[in-house]
Formats: C-alpha cells, structure tokens, sequence
C-alpha cells in the first residue's frame, strides 16, 4: 500500500556533494531523507519557485516531451529502497488513457513533478525501511 507523501524542506550545502530533501507523511507524522545531488536540489528548488529559464533544462525538458505526446505525469512513487538506495516510478496516463510507469531517481521524478503538484507517494515497505536507516 502506498501511502501520500509531501515534500517537506531541501537542505542545500553548496559545499558538499550530497543534499537532502525530506518527504513528510501527509497524514501522519513519519518522515524520512533522501540524498540528492547538488544539481537535483537546485532544479527542485528552482522549480518550486516557478524560476524560469530562458531555455528547458533536462526536467522541462522531460515536462515538455510527455506533454508533447499528450500524456500526463498521475504520480510519482517511491517503489523500492535497497544498499541504501531509493527507487522511484514516473506514473504517467498516456492519450488512450493507459498507465504506464517509467523508472525514475527519485530525485528526478521529483524535480519533474513537483511543478505540477503532481502527488509523491510511498510504499509502505519503503517508509518502514526508511524509519530504519542509519
């Protein structure tokens, strides 16, 4: 079962390699990090400020060819969580109105969708894992 999920802050430190955002549980208290490159935090960020660009960067990009071909980003799950690694799937609804699930970094999946308010949801085994981190 998978279980609505939010973004709860990103945590930039230019300095480091690694950056954190935090998904919180929408209703409930659980919440958990996720390590994210320096890139992939900055186009988080710019794209919850709706910043503009004069040109797509990879995540507009993306928007763009999916909306292109008359499709749409439903949701972004985070399936699976191995070696400390988390999985995600892009779940968009093609023009003929069939699922099709693409496989995502996280950090991708929400950089792209996260424009659009499209929802991030989380296997339940994934969260529990989660809880259990290091």
């Amino acid at each position: 079962m998978a279980v609505l999920m939010e973004l709860s802050r990103i945590l930039i430190c230019e300095l480091q390699d690694l950056q954190v955002i935090e998904l919180k549980e929408v209703d409930g208290e659980r919440k958990f990090p996720i390590l994210i490159g320096l890139a992939e935090a900055e186009a988080i960020k710019r794209r919850l400020q709706g910043a503009a660009m004069k040109r797509p960067l990879t995540h507009e990009l993306l928007a763009n060819l999916i909306e292109s071909f008359g499709a749409r980003l439903d949701s972004i799950v985070i399936n699976d969580l191995s070696d400390h690694t988390f999985f995600a799937k892009l779940r968009i609804i093609r023009p003929d109105g069939k699922l099709m699930e693409v496989d995502s970094r996280p950090s991708d999946a929400i950089a792209l969708g996260i424009a659009q308010t499209v929802p991030i949801y989380v296997e339940e085994h994934v969260l529990e894992g989660a809880q259990n981190e290091p």
